[in-house]
């Protein structure tokens, strides 16, 4: 009997999980091959992908003797095809007749194996080595086809792999199988190019300024208006406004995308996400039975549209408090529970009865309260600036020249509020100042105390907005 140790890892969005893959063989008894650890279906089915890649590469078949293979810790649910390389070099190494010897120590393995031992790529690679860094490992083994996005972790080795033959003969020293580290060299384009540029929408102005305002603060935003007037538009435009995301935002916002599977390259820029009203609050907010993250988190650091926003199911509207208040999510269901990041824009878009707004035109009042049902008082409390679209004058349509402000100009105007704020705010944005900061960060004067005391008192304004207030003041 010999047990053999390697190391791998669990995919998640926020915190993989290191597992030990332990490999014992006794060449007593009926040959089998198990594997146990709350193994999923497409680990269990691994027994058969490692057993063909390991014959047609040349080595002894687990199924010649009895195998177990356990993945510690044990107590956790772990799923995927990540397992399939780390268990392949386990029975190697744990089984003598082999000829395979190296230390495991110090190296983590991951990779989907295809039944002529070559080595598939796998989601969430990202998520793995960044953990593998912080733990204190030293290598990591990836599929060739993930290596730009472990590239971005300093501080480990990364090694991409082609074959299970390459990475045996690289770890046993065979001469002509060393496999060369991979470093990746990443430059910052501030120039980009735009799906829409501000340029393109006609007329708003007052809108735009709203827009710039939230990209300033990180203030959530409703815009309402006729149907057709550039909600859409302006909402695309919104994302080239946004600075491109720091070193560490990077790797939160291409952590999530990869887990998904969403992404093989770094996100180097605020992510724009817009569901479908149809969408379920799973796929919105996250959950479902293996718990995966949903819209909210996918547009972490960046925007999430919500168009026809009262279309959506109410119990989608309202699941979005939590993540508009605390910007994270909290899901918890019988098989688990976890915490998934949320901290985006909102744009809100919608097309509502006049009466709302205190206009004069005429509306069905089943509308009327059709839309007051679902836009409940704590939702639009946690809107923090809500705009009017106005209708284009198409007479301005072909003499607009490219009249206004481009949005790499408005980009540069929002990167330098930000910085300032962040300066002030001891590096937050100011939407995300707590109440007990600012009174001394807004550093009123007593008349416009008053003034302020005088319109919530008069308007009837929930706490919530009287400090919502603030910090968009803060921001203008």
């Amino acid at each position: 009997m010999h047990i053999a140790k390697v190391y791998s890892a669990k995919p998640d969005p926020v915190d993989p999980l290191v597992v030990t893959v332990e490999v014992d063989i006794t060449k007593r008894g009926i040959p089998s091959f198990q594997i146990v650890g709350l193994a999923d279906r497409a680990i269990d089915e691994a027994r058969e992908r490692v057993n063909t890649a390991l014959r047609n590469s040349g080595f002894p078949e687990p199924k010649q003797s009895k195998t177990i293979v356990s993945l510690s810790p044990a107590d956790i649910k772990k799923e995927g095809t990540h397992f399939d390389l780390p268990i392949a070099l386990g029975f190697l190494l744990a089984d003598k007749d082999s000829g395979v010897s190296f230390s495991p120590e110090n190296k983590l393995f991951i990779g989907e194996l295809a039944l002529d031992g070559k080595i598939k790529p796998v989601k969430g690679t990202l998520g793995i080595v960044k953990k593998a860094q912080e733990v204190g490992f030293q290598e990591v083994f990836v599929p060739e086809e993930n290596k730009e996005e472990a590239s971005l972790i300093d501080g480990i080795s990364i090694y991409p792999v082609s074959t299970l033959m390459q990475v045996v003969g690289h770890l046993q020293n065979i001469s002509g199988s060393t496999i060369v580290l991979y470093t990746s060299i990443f430059t910052e384009v501030e120039h980009m190019y735009h799906e829409v540029d501000f340029l393109d929408v006609l007329g708003n102005e007052q809108t735009k300024r709203a827009l710039l305002i939230a990209a300033c603060g990180g203030f959530n935003i409703c815009m309402y208006g006729a149907p057709g007037a550039g909600k859409t538009m302006l909402a695309k435009a919104f994302t080239g406004i946004l600075p491109n995301l720091d070193q560490e935002e990077q790797i939160q916002a291409t952590m999530i995308h990869s887990f998904l599977g969403l992404t093989d390259k770094k996100i180097t820029r605020p992510p724009f996400r817009s569901p479908h009203h149809t969408a379920s609050a799973a796929s919105v907010v996250g959950g479902g039975a293996k718990l995966k993250p949903g819209e909210v988190t996918l547009a972490h650091k960046g925007v999430l549209f919500m168009d026809e926003f009262v279309e959506f199911d109410k119990r989608v509207l309202e699941s979005l408090r939590e993540p508009l208040e605390e910007r994270v999510v909290r899901v918890t269901r019988v098989g688990g529970n976890t915490l998934f990041p949320a901290d985006f824009i909102l744009i809100a878009a919608l097309n509502p009865p006049s009466a709302v707004f205190q206009s004069k035109d005429l509306i069905d009042q089943s509308d009327l309260k059709r839309f007051r049902k679902k836009l409940s008082g704590p939702i639009i409390d946690r809107i923090d600036l809500w705009t009017e679209i106005e209708s284009v004058d198409h007479t301005k349509y072909f003499v607009n020249n490219n009249q206004g402000v481009s949005s790499d100009e408005l980009r540069i105007v929002v990167k330098q509020i930000r910085k300032l704020s962040k300066k002030r705010n001891n590096s937050k944005l100011n939407a995300h100042l707590s109440t007990k900061e600012l009174p001394a960060i807004a550093n009123m004067s007593e008349s416009s105390k008053k003034l302020l005391e005088s319109a919530a008192s008069s308007m009837k304004i929930s706490t919530r907005v009287f400090h919502k207030m603030i910090r968009v003041a803060l921001t203008i």
